[in-house]
């Protein structure tokens, strides 16, 4: 079995919380809240905390090595940040941070330093127990400050020659024999120059290689730690995988990356036509990008990639682009206009211009304004690279204005930008090395540029891939893509193609599904008449909130005063250690002074008054907030102390009991805030305006094991197949989900008929993406699977049943719980308007559908409605 497979099979064993939930919430807070933490990092931060408790009780005399292997953009810088703070927790003070390149240092610094950049890591005040930390760039660690985090920065090659050749101030290494050190590698493949290399027995005990250094930097003391990142480890090379066997901690390829949506998707044009051809019509879609941006009010300017295969050739070309924008017109526009394949990208960038009567003359002032040589970079020799990189690092902010970047090869590594929306190969040079290289460039600009346009939707994934077959694709899906022109050369896209497929970047298989509503069952009155309830998300204003919860007010919380005792015993000896008598004693925190807990508060970033009234909208000053009974007034701490000490505690005592207190109710009131809910009133819409015809895009990466995208009329597991184009009660022409609502549907088929005795009228409808509802408690938004409509008529009433279904796999189960949790509140929870005389509506949530559980939970519950 390879490696990959193993983790993956270990990863679906172990569930999908396992690690997440072991994150500390001191880590997550500690981190710039403006990145959004993605579920795969919680779990690479719970795999780590994982790792380290079974480490350091197993294997105490041994250092520790992990590898994140990460894909590029998946934010392993984040993660490295992360385990910064959650190894400062367990008293690492000393960092050592190496990687191949120069410029990546330079990136680096800034992320971890610099609060000023916008890609600063941690968040303005770091607190961690109580202490706030200052993270400080260190050239050794022979003077650091105990309660610092004290950072080495510095490339392999440099970090071997000073190993290798001392020198006053610098690192050597008694550091590291003298300290227990984090070492951070990141692109790690680098340091595996010797392990790839077949070696005779001289060269294996050699120690002046990189890898050799790193090795016995990392041997010095049994306490150290090494983080090795990087998103190409190789782990297919025989040697490699025998190295990384038992270090591999987390394994998040690009194909997952891609999968989960948080990837741009990548177009492939050919243009038949000289280079100026190809870049100009790379402008235009730029162009037509920003307006759509501009459109949607998001300040998000497109930049364009100029590949060149040789530096000179990189600058005469730069040359003579900014000659032919200086001139570039209307007329050259509507030349490039009539010459485009009218299906392509570029085509519909000049329809789009048509439509909005932005005319061609218009788009050219545009271009020159936008592309002059102001707003361009050359990147071609290394000076140039570490002189810039800091500018090509920030092409995201709103006060750079460069869109076009000409470059040859130096922004492979360490270029980590966003907002790169096209790339425009300059030559037409088929080897396979060159292949390989594209492809990762590609991938390096396929991360996603993130955007919402409502509050409803993720903002660090793709949201326009499915497509309503009634209208024309989402404008803004073209913000969501990434376009490679090259020459037509089908051979050459052929092995590009192949290559993205390998690093995972390009679906082997992508196909169009019609999804379409059964033209019997659009006629039925149900369809043209019938009703549709769903509620609505809504700010959590907190307007009724007037005090901490009352949990808070009466938690026992206890504070001890250390004593300043100590006590000696006889190794071997018998006797037990004395115990020191403490006396206990409760105090309301306001008997301390309103100075000492205004102090305790400076001193907690929650605690501030414009975070408190995010909380509490009805407070109006920091003297309520300590006085009143609502807030702090009666919250009290049992203080543990000798018993002459607690008759008159100390300032400095009493700041730390405060402190120790307003820390806990800070992070409870952190966790557990809310900004949405959903309404418990649901509304109405009619059936024929929610549900329609849709054009479903599957990718299918050739696992036989996976039904998603697979009909249910010819499905993978013959026992899931079912013919639905007979079954009147089922809306849609065919099933295309997974395993589990292939499950599901096979279920309802069973009970159709004790359905169908008991109502007039069984619809069950597939919801792809047609609708959502919103929980009660937090406003998360669920776009249930299915919706079972079950009618019938009783007297002189009309009752009608809109049951929402959901199937989930097993590994969904336990992440998903809050789902579940809401779609039993439903039935009790919900409200309707009920206006129409005669006819009564009523929702219910059943327990999730699961095909091993199905004959405990969902069963039961599904036969109350034939009762």
């Amino acid at each position: 079995m390879m490696l990959h497979e193993l983790l993956t099979q270990m990863k679906t064993l172990e569930g999908p919380d396992f690690y997440s939930k072991r994150v500390d919430d001191q880590i997550v807070k500690n981190l710039n809240p403006k990145f959004e933490l993605r579920e795969y990092q919680y779990e690479a931060f719970g795999r780590f905390e994982y790792k380290l408790e079974t480490h350091f009780k197993q294997n105490k005399s041994q250092p520790l090595n992990v590898l994140y292997h990460m894909a590029t953009g998946s934010g392993k810088t984040l993660v490295m940040a992360g385990e910064i703070l959650t190894l400062y927790k367990r008293g690492y003070r000393n960092f050592l941070f190496f990687v191949n390149s120069a410029n990546i240092i330079k990136k680096t610094k800034e992320n971890f330093l610099n609060k000023a950049s916008s890609k600063y890591l941690f968040n303005d005040v770091i607190s961690i127990d109580g202490v706030n930390v200052n993270i400080r760039e260190v050239d050794n660690f022979s003077a650091t400050n105990h309660d610092d985090i004290n950072i080495v920065f510095t490339t392999i090659q440099n970090l071997h020659i000073t190993m290798s050749q001392p020198k006053e101030n610098a690192l050597s290494l008694d550091d590291f024999e003298d300290h227990k050190v984090v070492l951070i590698s990141d692109e790690a493949h680098h340091i595996n120059v010797e392990t790839k290399k077949k070696k005779n027995n001289d060269e294996l005990i050699s120690y002046t290689s990189w890898e050799s250094t790193v090795k016995s930097i990392y041997e010095a003391n049994t306490s150290n730690i090494m983080l090795e990142f990087t998103a190409t480890a190789e782990l297919t090379d025989p040697a490699i995988e025998a190295k990384y066997k038992d270090i591999v901690l987390f394994d998040y390829p690009l194909k997952e990356f891609r999968l989960d949506g948080y990837s741009k998707e990548v177009k492939v044009v050919q243009i038949d036509s000289e280079p100026m051809n190809r870049a100009l019509q790379a402008l235009i879609v730029s162009q037509y990008r920003r307006k759509i941006f501009e459109k949607h009010k998001l300040l998000i300017k497109p930049v364009i990639l100029f590949k060149s295969q040789r530096i000179a050739e990189s600058q005469l070309f730069h040359k003579e682009f900014i000659d032919v924008i200086e001139n570039i017109t209307g007329k050259v526009l509507e030349d490039i206009k009539a010459s485009v394949d009218t299906t392509g990208i570029v085509s519909k960038a000049f329809n789009y211009f048509d439509k909005h009567n932005i005319s061609l003359e218009a788009v050219a002032l545009e271009l020159q304004g936008d592309f002059g040589i102001e707003n361009t970079i050359e990147v071609n020799s290394k000076d140039s690279v570490e002189s810039q990189q800091i500018l090509l690092n920030s092409l995201e902010d709103s006060d750079n204005e460069i869109r076009a970047v000409f470059a040859v090869d130096k922004l492979n590594e360490g270029w980590d930008v966003l907002n790169l929306f096209d790339i425009v190969r300059l030559y037409d040079v088929r080897s396979p090395k060159e292949t390989t290289k594209e492809a990762q460039l590609i991938g390096r600009g396929a991360r996603y540029c993130p955007f919402k346009i409502n509050d409803e939707q993720p903002l660090y994934q793709r949201k326009y891939d499915i497509l309503d077959d009634t209208e024309e694709e989402h404008e803004l899906k073209v913000c969501e893509e990434l376009y490679y022109y090259s020459a037509h050369n089908p051979k050459y896209i052929q092995e590009l193609n192949k290559a993205l497929q390998k690093i995972g970047i390009a679906p082997t298989l992508s196909k169009e599904l019609p999804l379409k509503l059964k033209e019997s069952f659009k006629q039925t009155d149900f369809y043209k008449n019938g009703f549709i309830y769903t509620n609505k998300r809504l700010a959590n204003d907190r307007a009724d909130v007037i005090g901490l919860d009352s949990s808070l007010i009466k938690t026992s919380y206890s504070y001890t005063v250390q004593t300043g005792a100590s006590s000696e015993l006889t190794v071997f000896d018998t006797t037990t250690s004395r115990q020191i008598d403490l006396k206990t004693k409760s105090f309301e925190i306001k008997s301390f002074g309103k100075h000492v807990v205004r102090k305790a508060m400076a001193s907690i970033p929650e605690m501030a008054f414009d975070k408190l009234i995010q909380h509490f909208p009805n407070l109006t000053s920091i003297e309520q907030f300590i006085e009143d009974d609502n807030y702090l007034g009666k919250v009290k701490v049992r203080v543990s102390a000798k018993a002459d000490a607690l008759q008159s505690l100390t300032q400095i005592e009493k700041l730390g009991a405060t402190k120790s207190v307003l820390t806990t109710i800070a992070e409870k009131l952190d966790k557990d805030k809310i900004d949405y809910k959903g309404s418990i009133e649901f509304e109405v819409d009619f059936v024929h305006n929610v549900f329609g015809d849709k054009i479903l895009n599957i990718v299918n990466d050739g696992n036989s094991k996976q039904e998603f995208g697979v009909p249910q009329s010819a499905p993978l597991s013959q026992h899931l197949q079912l013919d639905l184009s007979s079954r009147d009660w089922f809306a849609f022409n065919e099933n295309y989900g997974t395993s589990e609502e292939k499950y599901l549907v096979k279920y309802i088929d069973e009970m159709i008929e004790d359905l169908q005795r008991k109502y007039d009228e069984v619809y069950l409808v597939r919801n792809e993406r047609h609708f959502r509802i919103y929980s009660f408690d937090d406003g998360k938004p669920f776009e249930p699977d299915f919706v079972l409509f079950l009618k019938r008529q009783e007297m002189q009433t009309s009752l009608t049943y809109q049951v929402f279904i959901e199937p989930k796999g097993d590994h969904l189960l336990e992440q998903d719980e809050w789902k579940q949790a809401f779609l039993l509140q439903l039935k009790d929870r919900h409200q309707i308007d009920q206006v129409w005389q005669g006819k009564h509506f009523t929702l219910w949530g059943l327990p999730f559908y699961n095909n091993n559980l199905a004959q405990t939970e969902f069963e039961p519950a599904f036969e109350e409605l034939l009762k």
